[in-house]
């Protein structure tokens, strides 16, 4: 590689880097505590459900239950499980008829509990689990900016990625292995940097092309609207197949009794352990009242297996039918595909552990990143006042990103302690707990004092969060082991596991420090 080509791409790698980081290691640490979204939130809730898709539910009693609360017919009712909780959300869209109630023409949607049928609205459903999902696409900025930036920061930082393996490509092997921890500062961070982005690559690899596609695929939408569907938008997203067919209202009610489950059953006796994730009845209670089916088959035989089955309620005959096996198209498969390698859940707490360890050695890929930054441009050649600027710019950003940790450990002893919560809660405690801890460390000036004290308080809080469990519920985590509740267990020993961890990495550091 000729030296001017060698010199472009390695600022470019390093500028990339730079203006990407903070973003970037809030997306990645948020990203990795989304692995356990379901558990987070069952842990909160002090629930533990089975880890399977299907809605575990009696579909014709809910029916039944949200007649004496709702005016149903002329209506579109959507049941789906979006995640492995006890709660399925609902969706009621406005009637058709012409004479129904004020109350039937808004469109409603709200959450069932599976077990004792009370509704929850999204913002009272809201958890900490939910919360660092969506932060990890930057989703409590306003929609779309927040999308876009999680998208276009994906896309950087596949370039960063791209351009750190071409500027190491000729070392790439024998930089894997070297590791001087006694050597210069700068030789310390950048073995890191390398040995760690290498043995993280095919992870951060994977995680930027989905992350990007996922996000920026919105700003793809429009071009195809306008030029290739003439403007309808509806037209796409039915190709897409990202919505259901419609069937026209008749006015006219179904006399003949009706069962939800039967249909489920149907489904379920067509393809063997097909899990049915969503039911989605089209004009409740007429004559054209049709029934959806829809699901999956476990991604452990098959991550493009989705498929479902519509019937014609009265008759009780197939309209439709799509295969879990034969009939997927490819671009079910780059979808499915590309949503599994995301959410990374089909290799079950193994491979969520994995994901786990990786997101967060990614978090320490950034910071030395960042580090190597600060350390290469120390130096006396370098203007004073240029240096006070690089050495503020890094303050901040270490001070923004490493205060993470403590005011997540803290937030999860806040919502057991002061929960139920909802979406205000969480958000108030967690964002300004957030800017009160960067500011104190932002205004300490001491980056070594950041680095210990937020490893010290965010092992301290992380060790308070499966006794403020055990205290609250008295499930403490001998008894949640011992009782089989997985998703409690897991909770606490991971925040146990981490605690732990942390506590000897600060040990390491006041031992070298006494050196």
């Amino acid at each position: 590689m000729k030296n001017r080509t060698y010199n472009i791409l390695f600022h470019t790698h390093t500028v990339s880097g730079i203006v990407i980081s903070v973003v970037l290691y809030v997306i990645f640490f948020a990203g990795s505590f989304s692995f356990f979204r379901d558990e987070i939130v069952n842990w909160e809730r002090n629930q533990t459900v089975e880890v399977t898709d299907d809605i575990q539910i009696n579909l014709d009693k809910v029916l039944d239950s949200l007649s004496h609360n709702y005016s149903l017919y002329g209506r579109d009712i959507e049941l789906k499980r979006y995640f492995i909780e006890q709660r399925v959300g609902v969706s009621i869209s406005a009637s058709k008829d012409s004479l129904a109630p004020e109350d039937a023409k808004t469109a409603q949607f709200f959450y069932l509990d599976t077990k004792d049928y009370s509704e929850h609205s999204y913002i009272n459903s809201y958890t900490l689990g939910e919360f660092l999902y969506r932060l990890h696409f930057l989703a409590q900025v306003p929609y779309p900016i927040g999308y876009y930036l999680s998208g276009f920061v994906a896309l950087f930082f596949l370039f960063a990625i791209v351009t750190g393996v071409l500027v190491h490509w000729k070392k790439i092997v024998a930089n894997f292995y070297l590791f001087r921890p006694l050597g210069k500062l700068k030789t310390m961070w950048t073995d890191a940097h390398t040995t760690l982005g290498m043995l993280g690559l095919p992870f951060q690899f994977v995680y930027a092309v989905t992350g990007a596609f996922f996000m920026i695929k919105l700003l793809l939408v429009a071009p195809n609207v306008m030029v290739i569907y003439e403007g309808d938008q509806a037209k796409l997203y039915e190709e897409l197949g990202y919505s259901h067919p419609t069937y026209e209202f008749q006015h006219k009610e179904n006399s003949t009794p009706v069962s939800v489950n039967k249909f489920v059953d149907d489904t379920q006796r067509i393809w063997s352990d097909f899990k049915v994730t969503e039911t989605h009845i089209f004009n409740y209670g007429d004559e054209n009242m049709h029934v959806l089916v829809g699901g999956h088959l476990a991604y452990t035989e098959s991550f493009n297996g989705g498929g479902e089955v519509i019937y014609k309620a009265k008759t009780g005959e197939i309209v439709s039918q799509k295969s879990p096996i034969i009939n997927n198209t490819y671009l079910d498969t780059v979808k499915n595909v590309l949503y599994r390698i995301h959410y990374g859940d089909y290799g079950g707490y193994a491979l969520k552990m994995l994901s786990f360890l990786f997101g967060l050695i990614t978090c320490f890929v950034i910071i030395s990143g960042v580090m190597i930054w600060l350390v290469a441009r120390d130096k006396k050649n370098v203007p004073e006042k240029k240096r006070r600027f690089n050495e503020r710019v890094v303050r901040m950003y270490l001070a923004i990103c490493l205060s993470m940790f403590p005011i997540t450990a803290l937030s999860f002893v806040a919502v057991k302690i002061f929960g139920p919560v909802d979406q205000s809660f969480i958000y108030s405690f967690y964002f300004i707990g957030w800017l009160l801890l960067t500011l104190i460390f932002i205004l300490k000036k001491d980056n070594a004092f950041t680095n210990k004290w937020c490893l010290l308080l965010g092992s301290l809080f992380g060790l308070l969060v499966p006794i403020s469990n055990g205290i609250v519920t008295g499930n403490w985590i001998w008894k949640s082991y011992l009782e089989g509740y997985t998703q409690l267990f897991f909770v606490d020993f991971l925040w146990l596991l981490i605690s732990v961890l942390g506590f000897l990495v600060v040990f390491k550091l006041n031992k070298k420090s006494i050196k």
